[in-house]
């Protein structure tokens, strides 16, 4: 029997984009792909302009959603992790401990890139957001096409 918990972790440690879902004050929805630092495989850290159209819906409505897979395997045989979260925008020590988190997870991934605190506080263009996640599944292979596996990480 698979571990799907396993199967999530490895997802999760071996790519480095997700693809963040929000939604704005009236429920519009919108994706898009963000590069992620994540640590617990709760916390998904990323720095965006607060001026993207996923940055205000985070603002208008914190509630998220969040997959991850490797879109360069053949079809129908890839694996994801999907995941219910809650997003915003951080400030105070939060902001102060995760935005050396996102500086270690960026220097370990060979970006030559540096993030200071001053890189995501005003006026800099930046700013630095947290997912939360409550929920994590894995598409359980073995069943009907859209049945999830619920894991615990």
């Amino acid at each position: 029997m698979t571990d799907f918990s396993d199967v999530a972790r490895d997802i999760i440690e071996s790519n480095r984009y997700m693809v963040l879902g929000t939604a704005d004050e009236t429920g519009v929805p919108w994706v898009t792909p963000v590069w992620y630092a994540q640590s617990d495989y709760r916390r998904f850290i990323w720095v965006s302009s607060p001026d993207r159209r996923h940055s205000r819906n985070v603002r208008a409505r914190p509630e998220a959603s969040i997959v991850i897979f490797d879109s360069q395997v053949a079809v129908g045989s890839a694996l994801a992790v999907y995941m219910s979260a809650r997003a915003e925008e951080l400030s105070g020590a939060d902001l102060e401990r995760d935005i050396a988190y996102f500086d270690t997870a960026t220097q370990a991934q060979g970006l030559t890139r540096r993030w200071a605190l001053e890189d995501v506080l005003a006026p800099a263009p930046y700013r630095l957001y947290r997912a939360t996640v409550s929920q994590h599944w894995v598409l359980d292979p073995g069943s009907s096409p859209d049945d999830r596996a619920e894991v615990t990480l």
